[in-house]
């Protein structure tokens, strides 16, 4: 999986080859590498998508592997929490009929979120383990 932050553009990724897109909502203050807890940055780096939460406070949710060995240290050395909680995940529960005039603006805490009918399509598509990649 491949995110294009700037572009708001979360790829799947058969082989190295786009296979689906989909336009993202970030987090409110998404330009920068997530730094400390409550930022409003969306990460930047490799990680991975380790656990689901069917019940979560958004229509599901994939949990990205942040922080990192290195996102963890340099938050440290600056004396900050790194935060962590970054999810892939549709919309808040209730508030499906957005559906994607969430795209108008970036709202989340950091994480990535997508329609409610897209997560469902990536929560079947995607297996636990796997590699995504956040670029700026």
């Amino acid at each position: 999986m491949l995110v294009l932050k700037g572009a708001r553009r979360l790829q799947l990724l058969y082989a190295g080859f786009p296979v689906r897109e989909y336009q993202v909502s970030l987090g409110r203050n998404p330009v920068g590498p997530k730094q400390r807890i409550g930022d409003g940055r969306t990460p930047e780096g490799t990680y991975v998508l380790d656990w689901r939460n069917r019940h979560s406070a958004f229509h599901r949710s994939i949990h990205v592997s942040y922080p990192s060995r290195s996102d963890a240290r340099a938050s440290q050395e600056a004396g900050v929490h790194a935060g962590g909680l970054i999810m892939l995940h549709g919309l808040p529960n209730g508030e499906g009929w957005i559906g994607e005039e969430h795209l108008g603006f970036d709202w989340t805490d950091g994480c990535i979120a997508v329609t409610n009918e897209e997560m469902d399509e990536i929560w079947e598509l995607v297996d636990d383990g796997t590699p995504i990649e956040i670029r700026p």
